[in-house]
């Protein structure tokens, strides 16, 4: 008996990355150099290193990411 089908695997598209730097990643969200480094240091952005270097970059997508789920929603005082 042959054996059961089974569904065909997809693989999702991946967008590629957006590397910076944590002084262009600050610039990208407005602040400072320092909360790029805090946001690195408290495991919130993932960094990383190239190969053979020393320097360290950010992809923009997980920033955006953690932006959009940093989104508070209006209050009445707001509006």
């Amino acid at each position: 008996m042959p054996p059961a089908p089974t569904a065909p695997q997809v693989k999702l598209a991946r967008p590629p990355r957006r590397l910076a730097s944590l002084k262009d990643a600050a610039a990208y969200q407005s602040c400072s150099v320092n909360t790029v480094e805090r946001q690195v240091d408290n495991g919130d952005l993932p960094a990383y290193r190239l190969p053979g270097s020393r320097l360290v970059r950010v992809d923009l997508n997980e920033l955006d990411a953690l932006l959009d789920a940093a989104v508070i929603a209006p209050t009445a005082a707001d509006r």
